[in-house]
C-alpha cells in the first residue's frame, strides 16, 4: 500500500453533488468521473490538489481539504490518461465524455453521403455575425420565426449541419463552458424580448461541458416572458443524433 502524506486534496460533498459532470472536463488529470450518479475521485494520487474543478461545480459540492492522502504522482496520471484514451480508441464508452476525447477515424468509411466527393454544397448561413457575444439583440436577422442556439463544436461533429439544422433559421453559437454564462443569459433575454421567436432549437454535444446550454436558454425564455416550443437535440461525438426532445420553454 502506498505511503500517505498530509497534503491538499479535493473533497466532494455527495449530498450537494447532483452528478451533472461539469467538473470532469476541468480536471486535466482525469481524476474525476461520474460513478453511480455522483462525482468521484477515482484515485488520490491522480489529484494535484490545485482545485481547478472548483469553479465548474454549480452546486458548490467540491472543496479543497488538507488530510492524509497518497502523494500526487505525475507518472500515474500519464498512465491513467493513456488508459482513458485507449478505451476511447477501442470504442468503449467513457462517461462522462471529456471535450478532449478523440474519436478514431474509421478506415474505409466516407464522410460524403449522397453527394459526390468534391461537389460543392451551398451554405445555408444567411447572416453574420453568429457568435452570441457579437450579435446585437435588435439585429434584423433574428426576426426569423425559428432560432437555432448551437454549441460551437456541433458543426464540426455533425457533417450535415447546414442542410439538416441551419436551413431557414437564425443562428447563435457559443461555448457554455469557456464563455461567460451570465453574460449569455442576459444577452438571450434581450434577444427573446426584442424578437419573440416562434420556436427555439438548442443543439448541443453529449459532452459534459455542454450540459448547461439548454437550461440557460430555458431560463432566459422564462425571464423574457417568452413561451415557445423548445427543442433540445444532443449530438454524439461520433456524429449521430443521440436524443431529441421537444417541450415548452419553462
Amino acid at each position: 500500500m502506498a505511503s500517505k502524506i498530509r497534503r491538499e486534496i479535493i473533497h466532494i460533498d455527495e449530498e450537494k453533488c447532483d452528478g451533472c459532470g461539469q467538473c470532469v472536463p476541468a480536471c486535466a488529470e482525469g481524476a474525476l468521473q461520474i460513478i453511480d450518479g455522483k462525482a468521484r475521485l477515482v484515485g488520490e494520487r491522480l489529484c494535484d490538489g490545485l482545485g481547478a474543478c472548483l469553479g465548474d461545480c454549480p452546486r458548490g459540492a467540491i472543496s479543497v481539504e488538507v488530510r492524509e492522502a497518497e502523494a500526487f504522482d505525475t507518472e500515474a496520471v500519464e498512465e491513467h490518461l493513456r488508459s482513458l484514451q485507449g478505451k476511447a480508441t477501442a470504442g468503449e464508452t467513457v462517461l462522462p465524455v471529456d471535450c478532449s476525447t478523440v474519436v478514431p477515424e474509421r478506415e474505409g468509411e466516407s464522410t460524403e453521403t449522397g453527394v459526390e466527393a468534391g461537389a460543392h454544397r451551398a451554405s445555408e448561413l444567411t447572416h453574420w455575425p453568429v457568435q452570441l457575444r457579437l450579435v446585437p439583440p435588435v439585429a434584423k436577422f433574428l426576426q426569423k420565426p425559428h432560432l437555432l442556439v448551437a454549441a460551437d463544436c456541433v458543426p464540426f461533429a455533425y457533417a450535415d449541419f447546414h442542410r439538416r439544422f441551419l436551413k431557414g433559421k437564425a443562428l447563435l453559437i457559443g461555448c457554455p463552458k469557456f464563455d461567460d454564462a451570465a453574460y449569455y443569459f442576459q444577452k438571450l433575454v434581450e434577444i427573446f424580448q426584442n424578437n419573440k421567436p416562434e420556436k427555439i432549437t438548442v443543439l448541443m454535444m453529449e459532452v459534459a461541458c455542454c450540459s448547461g446550454l439548454s437550461q440557460l436558454v430555458a431560463r432566459a425564455c422564462s425571464e423574457a416572458g417568452v413561451e415557445v416550443p423548445l427543442e433540445k437535440i444532443v449530438i454524439g461525438i461520433d456524429g449521430d443524433i443521440k436524443s431529441r426532445v421537444l417541450s415548452a420553454a419553462e
